[in-house]
């Protein structure tokens, strides 16, 4: 069995919850706030963790009250924080996230999360049949050095490209599988789309990225379900019909699940339908870190 390394962002998200959004320079009155571990590199380790994989997570935090949170916390599920490290001089992640309907709007304040380096991700001795996990929550260069890593020890490198924001055609060619969202799609294409275009136009889209012909691209589609490119042939995995309460967490959960089944030595067509299914869990909870599903859960909701 393989095991799982996320080099990635551990937050804290502060939630408030509302009957609607404000509109730009509106205040509107909030239901409740919440406290929630966060972060897409936790959010994704301990997704990993509680559905069955040898997960360790590289980051840092804070030496501030929610940094010594965070990592009772993400001890608690089973996530190895040999590789995070306490960085005094700097508050710990945070993200001010707001609900309303269970759609959500993020700002992130990186923190430690800014300062996680190549030297932080040369420390794990990585093998084949490992998985090693990235997102844009921690600098590119730093993502980069970790990827080379993993493909000089023929570990598999999956991305999350989120936040959307523009990278090299270099860090991508380091990438095996590449899991986004049609926003973060788009601006790797540079094309405008739109979750309700149809499936052929992110297919299209999906195959002008750089190196997309020797790459695994897995475009999430909320509750469409998600739109997978393998070997170039497009397949659609469909959503599951729950009723969402929060979306926050939903792709981390995807990109998690299948690291896990990916190093417990699954192919990939089933792991798509598995972190599918995982998703479509997580969804109807509130929280990133704390809605994801045990292996239990997943095998019940699967038959």
């Amino acid at each position: 069995m393989g095991r799982v390394f996320v080099a990635g962002s551990i937050n804290m998200d502060v939630v408030a919850t509302a009957t609607r959004h404000p509109r730009v320079g509106e205040t509107v009155a909030g239901n409740a706030v919440h406290y929630f571990p966060g972060g897409k590199g936790a959010n994704q380790a301990v997704a990993a963790a509680k559905l069955g994989a040898s997960t360790t997570l590289i980051g840092r935090l804070g030496t501030d009250a929610f940094g010594r949170q965070l990592r009772t916390f993400l001890a608690a599920q089973g996530v190895d924080l040999a590789l995070v490290k306490d960085t005094a001089g700097t508050h710990s992640g945070t993200a001010i996230i707001t609900i309303a309907n269970a759609d959500n709007t993020i700002v992130v304040v990186p923190g430690a999360n800014a300062l996680v380096s190549a030297d932080d991700v040369a420390a794990p001795v990585l093998a084949k049949g490992d998985v090693a996990v990235s997102q844009f929550e921690i600098p590119l260069p730093t993502i980069a050095a970790f990827f080379k890593r993993a493909r000089a020890a023929q570990a598999t490198t999956i991305l999350n490209p989120a936040p959307a924001m523009a990278c090299s055609p270099e860090l991508l060619d380091l990438v095996d599988i590449l899991i986004l969202n049609e926003t973060e799609l788009g601006l790797l294409a540079q094309t405008e789309l739109h979750d309700t275009d149809e499936p052929a136009r992110f297919v299209e889209t999906a195959r002008r990225l750089p190196t997309a012909s020797d790459k695994i691209i897995c475009v999430t589609l909320g509750k469409r379900g998600v739109l997978a490119l393998v070997g170039g042939e497009p397949s659609l995995i469909a959503g599951r019909a729950v009723k969402a309460v929060d979306t926050t967490g939903a792709g981390d959960c995807f990109v998690g699940a299948l690291a896990a089944q990916l190093a417990n030595g699954n192919a990939i067509r089933d792991a798509l339908g598995y972190a599918n299914a995982a998703a479509s869990i997580c969804v109807q909870r509130m929280g990133a870190a704390p809605s994801m599903p045990t292996a239990a859960e997943v095998a019940a909701l699967r038959g």
